[in-house]
């Protein structure tokens, strides 16, 4: 894997583990199977994110029975801001990616599939009661090509650490930092135990009175409530604390062990370059990319096509 970064915070891969330090690094790493890509940097108020989509980990197998797709290279470019600031109201996730590994794959944690084509039941994709084809990194492939993540990456977790650390993990939409189930059992405080945290939503109680009917059971998304206090976390499965990267405190995101996994929610307001193309989202995916002018490409980046396979573009000065 080739992960270059600069600015405000950078990140390398190394045996495993993740460093941070407040200038550029390049370390060429590859996986055997995939050449993955990804440039993460701070240019004035923004940090963006240049990949090619592609895991630095092992996958399952695609096409498969219930995935006939292919992993194929992307060309991503977003960006976030790099100071995020809560939004007035919490917006819906209505822009098809919640946001990026540090790997440069993407979270896509809601499905394209529905009941019978109800909208108002939609099936969740991690709830086991239904095959989507999905890997041991909760992930599968859009008809696109794009690998995405619908769940904790298990691969990319066991590459930054040992699994029970607060580890950064990616970017929100919305600029705010998205971790792993780990984290400080008192917000504020980082001298606390380190502790699993806990999603608030639950799964509501009684049967459904429309749809399929039946009881609550996880099937759909419309299955669950949140339940203000009865985790550690608010509706957008985050909350504000310190992290090992902002000791002063900012509002995080948690990836949970269970419901609703990645936010469906965002606490910031998203930047248009995760927004999706015009024409809509075909089910399990489709190729979105950022609207013309939505966010100027670096330097030396091709709009029409991944980065080569053997460099990325030059860092911007």
């Amino acid at each position: 894997m080739l992960l270059v970064v600069g600015g405000f915070v950078a990140v390398k891969f190394l045996e495993g583990k993740i460093f941070w330090q407040e200038k550029e690094v390049a370390i060429a790493k590859d996986h055997p199977l995939w050449n993955s890509q990804v440039r993460i940097y701070t240019k004035s108020n923004y940090r963006y994110i240049v990949a090619n989509g592609l895991p630095n980990h092992e996958t399952g197998s695609f096409p498969n029975p219930r995935n006939p797709n292919s992993i194929k290279a992307q060309s991503y470019q977003f960006r976030v801001p790099a100071n995020p600031r809560i939004a007035e109201r919490i917006a819906a996730r209505k822009l098809g990616r919640f946001g990026v590994a540090v790997n440069g794959v993407l979270f896509n944690p809601g499905a394209a599939e529905y009941w019978r084509g109800d909208r108002n039941w939609q099936y969740e994709a991690l709830s086991g009661k239904i095959d989507l084809g999905m890997d041991a990194n909760h992930a599968h492939v859009q008809p696109n090509g794009a690998y995405h993540y619908h769940g904790l990456p298990v691969g990319l977790v066991a590459k930054l650490g040992n699994g029970k650390e607060m580890l950064l993990i990616g970017y929100a939409a919305d600029g705010f930092p998205i971790y792993t189930p780990y984290g400080y059992s008192e917000p504020r405080n980082p001298r606390s135990p380190m502790r699993q945290i806990r999603s608030s939503y639950r799964l509501k109680k009684g049967k459904r009175d429309s749809g399929s009917g039946g009881r609550y059971d996880g099937t759909f998304f419309q299955d669950y409530e949140y339940v203000a206090g009865a985790g550690d976390l608010d509706e957008c499965n985050g909350r504000f604390g310190v992290t090992p990267e902002y000791p002063k405190g900012i509002y995080h995101y948690y990836i949970t062990q269970e419901f609703p996994f990645i936010s469906r929610y965002f606490r910031g307001t998203p930047d248009d370059s995760f927004r999706p193309q015009e024409g809509g989202q075909r089910p399990m995916g489709g190729q979105n990319r950022p609207r013309p002018g939505s966010m100027p490409p670096p330097p030396g980046f091709p709009p029409d096509r991944p980065p080569p396979p053997d460099r990325l573009p030059p860092f911007p000065r």
